[in-house]
């Protein structure tokens, strides 16, 4: 699986490709330290195949690396946190 991460003005995105189909994860920044993660979506043929799991394993990496915080909006990545206890360093209260 390949996941790319792309900015655009006030946010950003991780994209994940796999058996030509993807899967995205979608961020809005509200400062140079804080992302919301707004959004998750996946390709109906890669369900089941962790591609959600990887991109917040993805953001969750990347929000350590550069000293983020997050801001869980995002139904699908709430879950993944609650799942987490160990990701709790990067989640704003």
């Amino acid at each position: 699986m390949n996941i790319t991460q792309g900015e655009t003005g006030s946010g950003g995105f991780y994209k994940a490709q796999l058996e030509g189909h993807y899967g995205e994860m979608t961020y809005s920044r509200t400062s140079p330290r804080l992302i919301i993660i707004d959004h998750t979506q996946v390709d109906d043929a890669l369900r089941g195949k962790g591609v959600g799991q990887a991109l917040a394993e993805f953001a969750v990496t990347q929000a350590r690396t550069n000293g983020w915080k997050i801001i869980p909006l995002c139904p699908f990545f709430k879950a993944q946190v609650e799942r987490h206890p160990d990701w709790q360093d990067i989640i704003q209260k």
